[in-house]
């Protein structure tokens, strides 16, 4: 069972020995988990066993001895049901528990990585199909799409070729994805990126 340190006090003149336990207001929770034993705030709770087996409602002192004769601890699990549910189990079990679970929802979240699609004004019509197919792949794959026109010498003259290139670009892709940024100019080059339709901005 989790316990708190303890202060051993040892009078010098009789040789007594005192074990102090620091005072812990009721209510006061700890900042690394869940309330544990005498931490529990309700006077009564819906206890589950050890086992699994509903035990139902008794109070917080009640469920505390239950808790301390098979030497486990009695945690809050559902604090704001009514009555709060408590369930009988091992405090560092429990937590290591939540910590795979945590872990494991991590691994299954999906990273969203940023594919760059590389586009010139005169792009020819069989390369922009293909420029066009890869972005419809990346974002159906839940992928954010940075497509980058870049200008050389006179085509600079021209961004609004670019400009009306990849405004059709973004209509094309408009059933996969919304656009993000852009389009706008960065140095020789204009640029937007498009992010999959239901993911975050």
């Amino acid at each position: 069972m989790s316990q708190l340190k303890n202060w051993i006090l040892c009078n010098q003149e009789t040789g007594e020995v005192t074990i102090n336990k620091p005072f812990r207001p009721r209510g006061q929770q700890n900042n690394d988990g869940p309330r544990t034993n005498g931490e529990i705030r309700a006077e009564k709770v819906r206890v589950i066993d050890q086992t699994g087996e509903m035990r139902g409602v008794m109070t917080v002192r009640e469920a505390i001895r239950l808790a301390e004769e098979v030497g486990l601890d009695l945690i809050e699990v559902s604090p704001n049901a009514d009555p709060p549910v408590c369930k009988i189990l091992d405090l560092g079990k429990y937590k290591y528990e939540l910590q795979k679970k945590a872990a494991e929802a991590r691994k299954k979240q999906k990273v969203i990585d940023v594919k760059e699609i590389k586009i010139r004004p005169s792009i020819g019509d069989h390369d922009y199909d293909v420029k066009l197919r890869n972005a419809r792949r990346f974002l159906e794959e839940g992928d954010k799409v940075k497509v980058t026109m870049r200008f050389r010498g006179r085509e600079m003259s021209h961004q609004e070729i670019g400009m009306a290139l990849l405004r059709r670009f973004q209509e094309e892709l408009g059933d996969l994805g919304k656009v993000e940024t852009g389009p706008r100019m960065e140095g020789k080059q204009m640029m937007m990126v498009i992010t999959p339709e239901g993911a975050k901005a």
